[in-house]
Formats: structure tokens, sequence, C-alpha cells
């Protein structure tokens, strides 16, 4: 499919008294989407951990009891999703989830879902000092591009979009698009990230999508301040934006933001664009370093 219509949430935390209230808020979102055309549904990193506010309050502002507490609605929520993909026949990346592993620690995963369910995942790679330090989320080694019938597509969890040679292993395997499901407290945070998925697209020649929490939840140990503006960045080149920013969400509201991806574009652009980023990648590898002693 050379065309896609993507839909990126910029996703308000909210409180619930039970699960259908939750239920009702995704459908609500995921309908909205369907009802615009989008086949590819993007949500960001840690949204899913409003649903703490379903526990006690001694749970919910309690950073370890939250995850051990999150796993009860693991299986109800991926239901949801599988459910909603099927339903509107749209494509969703669930907002990212903590899920326990054997050995103890949890990992911050990315579900992907289309109509027949789940279709793979991407657990994030290189964890911030709050998941290291406070959270004690681990990280895992295994770099997926996950093929699916819109294309095979790359996720970079938040963090993970600054670190280049992530990236481009994914391009490299076939992906011409990287979902960056995102969560920042301060606007520093969403412009690293920002600044990371804009390098990603020019690097590889590729779209990027930036997906975020929003607004404030001071009820939440973990998701209390969210900052910064769903956003779709391209390369920069010929029939592309000159700033490599289709589009981009307001600074006051939960929405989400839509754009057309044409995949026939960046192939066209890495044979006949104005620069060759993408190809020139390995012309760094016959470069040498020379150290000038000016003493």
């Amino acid at each position: 499919m050379d065309i896609v219509k993507i839909a990126v949430a910029q996703y308000d935390i909210g409180f619930f008294n039970q699960w259908s209230d939750y239920a009702e808020k995704l459908t609500d979102w995921v309908k909205t989407a369907a009802e615009q055309g989008s086949k590819l549904l993007v949500f960001p990193e840690y949204g899913s951990m409003e649903l703490t506010s379903l526990f006690a309050e001694v749970v919910y502002k309690d950073l370890n009891q939250q995850l051990h507490a999150m796993q009860d609605v693991y299986p109800l929520w991926q239901a949801l999703h599988c459910e909603l993909a099927k339903q509107f026949d749209v494509m969703i990346l669930g907002a990212s989830f903590p899920v326990l592993q054997e050995d103890g620690s949890f990992r911050n995963r990315a579900n992907l879902f289309d109509k027949n369910g789940l279709i793979d995942y991407q657990d994030k790679l290189i964890m911030t000092r709050f998941e290291n330090e406070q959270w004690l989320i681990k990280g895992t080694n295994e770099i997926k591009v996950i093929d699916t019938e819109l294309g095979k597509i790359a996720i970079n969890i938040c963090y993970d979009s600054e670190f280049p040679l992530i990236a481009h292993q994914q391009v490299a395997a076939g992906a011409n698009i990287i979902l960056v499901p995102s969560c920042t407290d301060t606007e520093a945070g969403f412009h690293r990230v920002r600044i990371g998925c804009q390098a990603r697209a020019l690097e590889n020649q590729c779209y990027v999508v930036q997906s975020l929490t929003f607004g404030l939840a001071d009820w939440s140990a973990a998701v209390d301040v969210n900052t910064g503006r769903a956003s779709i960045y391209t390369p920069v080149d010929y029939g592309f934006p000159d700033n490599g920013l289709l589009n981009e969400g307001s600074s006051n509201k939960a929405e989400w933001v839509y754009a057309d991806l044409d995949f026939a574009k960046i192939a066209r652009i890495r044979q006949e664009g104005q620069v060759f980023n993408y190809r020139d990648w390995i012309l760094q590898d016959e470069l040498q370093i020379t150290t000038i002693n000016l003493d």
C-alpha cells in the first residue's frame, strides 16, 4: 500500500472509576480516527498508566505497586485492542505497557494489533534514568522490524529514537516508517525526542511518527506531567516540507494528528533526491579521524 492515512495521538491521561469508563474512552478515540479514514493509529508511551486509577490510591501513588497491579488488567487491555482493531478494521499501536517477565523484571512494551489480533511487539531497548533508577524497568536487546499488511514497521520507544544505529538497522531491514511512542514531562524532554526523530528521518530518508501523552494527572506517581506535540516527520527533500514537519498537534488539547504517508515518495527520493543520506551512510565507515596536537 503506497499511501496510508495515519492518526497520531496526543493523548490525555484520564482517571477512571471502572473498566467500562476506560473502554468507552478508547473506543471513542479509535472510532474518531477510523471515521477520518485512518488505517494506522499510534498511541503514546505509558499512556496505559492511566489504568492504575482503577486501583486504590495506595497503589497508584506507589511506583512499584502499580506495575504489579497493572498485570491484572493486561489481558483485558489486549482483548479490547484486538476487538477495536477488528471492529474498525484498523492497525493500532497500543500505548506502551509495563509487562512483567518471568525473572520478576518489567519491560516497557509497545504492542501492535490489527483485525486479526496481536501482530507483534517491540520492547524498549534503552532505559532513561527514571526507568533505571526509580522504576526498575529493564531494557531488551532485540531490535525488531514488524511485517504488516501496511508494509514493514519499526518502533523506537521514546529514548530509543535518540540512538541512530537502532533506526538505521530497522530501515536497512526494510522499514520505511518508524513509530515513536513517547512520554515526556518537560519541553526539553519533548525536544530531545523530537530532535532524535527528525535526525532519524533525515538520516534514513523515511517517515518518523511521534505520539505522546498530554496534560496533567497530578494523582499519578508515574505520568503526572505530560508535555509536547504529536508530530509526523519526513525527509527534507523534493516533495516534502522544507522543515521536515508534515503535521503537528496544538499545544493546548488532546487530539488526533493526521497525515497521509506516501511511501512511493520515499522510494523516489532515495533514487532521485537532492541528497542520498541513506545510501551514503556507509561512507562514514571509510573516514579516518586525525587528532591535531597543538603542543
